[in-house]
């Protein structure tokens, strides 16, 4: 089809229009502080090294090689995981029903006469706190064994005592017979914020030295919202990915620097995994390296964080006459415990912990948590629209 001079020199109009908008939008690129020119001489590689705003993350300092900062990261960390192995003897007992007569007449020599005992094996991950062979991994990873199988990535494999374990927090320690042992370096944990990298190493599912990485998508989680409530850690959430096997294992910050420990998912979710802050594990692994046990500051009350709508749904199924909406209600008084002995009360409403606004129980066991057994700790709390400040001496956790 033949073009008249008229309509071609329209379309070669709108061309040099669109051509001139093309150039005119890849001049300038947004920043932080306005428009920023570049030069449109450059290769487009160089163009893009020159506008780049965050270079790529540094590890200890050094610009990592290929730009990969969490392969650098990989590359510093790996060799101090390690996989876990370890076998617990279990007994098989018979359920009671079968202790009565009549089952015993009914089944003669059929009948089951003893316990019988299996061996129980578990794999999980951990890694290398020093250099002469000291370890942390969860709990759960160790619980019954007094000795693992510990397996290093250059392929050694050397028995491990295990030294103490707290079920409270799911921290265990572990001591290998060996020197000149890579080891981590220890970031963090306190000044967390959603967003930031996280960077997760272990062996799950019996797969060695597998990396996933993400970014931290909550902090602050408590046992009851993670779904362990008989713990006392307020976890990380991240989105990297967690499996069975990679419990004990490192998360790790952008920089290669441990800020938790791998611990928990949520049954049916995706994308949810939970590790315990480094801060914490720290200091529960250097009591069980110290005495072989933790201990565990204790108040001895059941509390709920209060709001409008657990306001109301106390004052209906309870006697407790609530005056506020605000603050950590006591809905029990452990009997002989350190708050009874203070004369804390069901009713009191907790408004600071050692001068410390609290408005989640969480907050509460994060101070009492965080002081030591027999310290004092002064709590200021409501009691019927009255203010009161209470000094409570701290207690050990009771182990039953």
């Amino acid at each position: 089809m033949s073009l008249t001079f008229k309509q071609l020199t329209l379309y070669l109009t709108l061309l040099s229009i669109g051509g001139g908008a093309g150039v005119l939008g890849s001049r300038y690129l947004q920043t932080e502080n306005g428009f920023k020119e570049i030069s449109l001489a450059s290769p487009p590689q160089q163009q893009l090294l020159q506008t780049q705003e965050n270079p790529a993350p540094r590890i200890d300092g050094i610009p990592t090689d290929n730009g990969n900062f969490i392969a650098e990261a990989v590359k510093k960390v790996g060799p101090a995981v390690v996989r876990i192995d370890a076998a617990r003897r279990v007994e098989s007992r018979l359920p009671d029903v079968f202790q009565n007569p009549f089952f015993r007449g009914f089944f003669g020599n059929e009948m089951p006469t003893a316990p019988e005992e299996r061996v129980e094996r578990g794999t999980g991950s951990g890694f290398i706190l020093s250099d002469d062979g000291r370890l942390i991994t969860n709990a759960h990873v160790v619980a019954g064994a007094d000795t693992v199988k510990v397996t290093l990535k250059d392929g050694r494999s050397l028995d491990g005592r295990v030294i103490g374990v707290d079920p409270l927090t799911d921290i265990a320690v572990v001591k290998i017979q060996a020197k000149n042992l890579p080891a981590v370096r220890l970031g963090d944990s306190q000044n967390l914020v959603p967003g930031q990298w996280a960077i997760a190493i272990g062996n799950p599912l019996g797969l060695d030295n597998t990396v996933t990485v993400g970014i931290i998508s909550a902090i602050g989680r408590s046992s009851s919202q993670v779904g362990v409530p008989d713990k006392r850690v307020n976890f990380i959430q991240t989105d990297a990915a967690i499996n069975p096997g990679n419990s004990g294992g490192p998360l790790l910050n952008d920089r290669g620097e441990v800020i938790g420990i791998n611990t928990a998912i949520r049954a049916g979710a995706q994308g949810l995994g939970f590790a315990i802050p480094i801060q914490t594990a720290q200091r529960i692994a250097n009591q069980l390296f110290a005495k072989g046990r933790a201990e565990h500051p204790y108040l001895g009350i059941q509390m709920v964080g209060l709001n409008p709508a657990v306001k109301e749904q106390i004052g209906r199924d309870t006697n407790i006459n609530i005056s506020q909406d605000k603050g950590v209600l006591i809905v029990r008084v452990v009997e002989n415990s350190p708050a009874d002995r203070a004369l804390l009360r069901q009713g009191d409403i907790i408004q600071k912990v050692a001068g410390i606004p609290v408005r989640e129980p969480s907050e509460v066991q994060q101070i009492v948590e965080s002081t030591t057994v027999g310290g004092n700790l002064e709590l200021e709390i409501n009691r019927n629209g009255q203010i009161q400040k209470i000094q409570v001496q701290t207690g050990a956790f009771p182990t039953e």
